[in-house]
């Protein structure tokens, strides 16, 4: 091919064909659930998570290798099908954590990224000999900026050099993915002819990066499409989408470039990833699942959602912003007294997926002046009260007045708003406490309680002063509770003033919320505590069955 003929068809000259678009794959790993039927491909869509390699490029987000693999397994759990782990190249830390992730997880493809280099693609061979299935991500720029101006050469040189690095990397696997760098800003027509000459050459997946987050939803849709009815060989290569978020649109980008062709779509937990980062996994997941219409699936479990997107943020030190789809704490919050009351009455009234779908447990009624009555009542009924009607309207214009005052009313103003208003009689009540911890010992705490008329002692260790101080109480109450969440509030100004601890536990996959307020912030966690198990026992005490063994243990 002439350099005149790449020239002028890089300009859009030249008249392409229209080809038929079919799904025969050759030489690339698919989920067992990606059929064929009458040659026409099933509606899997592949997830290829670029977590540690495209989202630990975000300043301050670097992990180290075991923290990789503690990541990589939990991906594995989540259901993705190729994680990216690393550019082998790039450090001797890169490409230990792709060699230790090969060896560590099972199911999904590893992947290393390269560029269009003989050593970076010999270095990813390399640290891929461990995987069960290994796949070179190759590739180069392809847009004018990056012919140009970035690489400094013509259409025709970064052709050869795709066709080579692509040909080369088949050498050392079967499985190699290419990607077209700032694909989304390259036209069509040239990107179709790269396209089908890396896949003459060997490529098993064509990746159709918007790097720079440039597109519209529409325009990278035609571009896919653009691809799907002009490469003559595009039915031996899965297209794969790979978009940035820098105008907001990655993961409409994403979701319509599968409508228009792709069945591969590269995501990161939480949306992580250069710049502005990278589509969603999980706006993409969901958005599949919610639209069942679009007639796709994925592989991924979303109960497993909420614990990954927690995983990657603690450990790459990246909070979740509060109001992010999907994983953000407001996510499944509900302030407008409006809503609700939708909600409560119904969930669907306004919320479009169940949060126990994406792994939690229930949605977040929040109190703020925006409320209504049911949510108070609903609160209120959680911390064990039970008013009627008279009194809960007395106490919902006291706290209007107190909401106008205060962003979110919480447990213990709702104590304060009750009044003299009395709960359930306490079970279980602090009698004495002492707890010994420091640098050089193990923490240990003793615990008397007032059991339901019993005085009772015990004393354990643990890893820290709460935590021996609720393994005494465990060993007190016969009740195997699971500590879903222990929260230090707040600490008001000064040293010397209130500690306000909540916990929250399950039993029978019932949940029970417990107060606690001091200026000793054991004595408030101890007292948060008992304060959820009494509930428990409460209720564990009016269980016929039950009856008899709390009996046994409290006489």
């Amino acid at each position: 091919m002439t350099h005149d003929f790449i020239h002028h068809f890089y300009l859009g000259v030249v008249e392409s064909k229209k080809n038929g678009f079919s799904y025969v794959i050759k030489g690339i790993f698919l989920p067992a659930d990606y059929k064929l039927k009458n040659n026409v491909m099933n509606e899997r869509i592949i997830i290829f998570d670029t977590t540690l390699r495209d989202g630990e490029q975000v300043p301050g987000c670097q992990l180290n290798t075991i923290e990789k693999i503690e990541v990589a397994k939990q991906l594995e759990k989540l259901g993705v099908d190729v994680i990216e782990a690393g550019f082998p190249v790039s450090s001797p830390g890169d490409f230990n954590s792709v060699v230790e992730i090969s060896k560590a997880v099972i199911n999904p493809t590893i992947c290393g990224l390269t560029r269009a280099v003989k050593k970076d693609i010999e270095v990813a061979a390399d640290a891929l000999k461990f995987a069960k299935r290994g796949r070179i991500h190759t590739g180069i720029g392809t847009s004018p900026y990056h012919i140009y101006q970035k690489l400094n050469s013509n259409p025709e040189e970064i052709i050869k050099r795709a066709v080579e690095a692509v040909k080369y990397a088949k050498r050392f696997v079967e499985d190699v993915e290419f990607y077209a760098e700032d694909a989304g800003r390259t036209d069509n027509e040239y990107l179709a002819y790269v396209v089908e000459a890396v896949i003459s050459a060997g490529a098993t997946v064509v990746n159709i990066p918007d790097t720079t987050g440039y597109c519209l939803p529409s325009v990278y849709g035609e571009k896919i499409a653009y691809l799907v009815n002009n490469v003559p060989n595009i039915d031996k290569a899965v297209i794969s989408t790979h978009c940035h978020n820098d105008l907001g649109m990655a993961t409409a980008n994403t979701l319509s470039g599968v409508i228009n062709g792709a069945r591969q779509v590269e995501v990161t937990l939480n949306g992580l990833g250069e710049r502005a980062g990278n589509t969603a996994l999980e706006e993409v997941v969901m958005a599949i699942q919610s639209h069942k219409d679009m007639n796709f699936k994925t592989g991924i479990d979303s109960k497993q959602i909420m614990k990954t997107s927690k995983l990657v943020s603690t450990l790459m030190r990246m909070p979740v912003q509060a109001n992010k789809a999907i994983v953000g704490r407001n996510a499944f919050a509900h302030s407008s007294g409006i809503h609700q009351d939708g909600v409560l009455k119904s969930r669907e009234t306004y919320e479009i997926i169940d949060p126990a779908d994406v792994g939690i447990k229930e949605s977040s009624i929040v109190l703020t002046a925006r409320s209504g009555r049911a949510a108070l009542n609903h609160r209120l009924e959680v911390l064990g009260y039970n008013l009627n009607q008279k009194k809960l309207d007395h106490i919902y214009k006291n706290f209007l007045v107190l909401a106008d005052s205060k962003k979110e009313i919480n447990d213990e103003d709702l104590a304060v708003l009750v009044g003299h208003e009395k709960k359930e009689k306490r079970i279980l009540k602090l009698d004495e406490f002492q707890v010994v911890c420091g640098k050089s010992c193990v923490p240990s705490a003793t615990i008397t309680v007032n059991y339901n008329g019993k005085i009772i002692t015990e004393s354990s260790t643990g890893v820290g002063p709460v935590d021996a101080a609720y393994s005494a109480i465990n060993k007190i109450v016969p009740v195997e509770v699971i500590l879903e969440e222990y929260l230090v509030q707040a600490i008001t100004r000064g040293s010397d003033e209130i500690g306000k601890v909540h916990v929250q536990i399950s039993y029978n996959d019932i949940t029970y919320h417990g107060f606690g307020a001091n200026i000793d912030i054991l004595t408030a966690s101890v007292w948060a505590y008992l304060d959820a198990l009494s509930k428990v026992v409460q209720q564990y005490k009016k269980t016929p069955e039950k009856k008899q063994a709390y009996e046994v243990n409290t006489h």
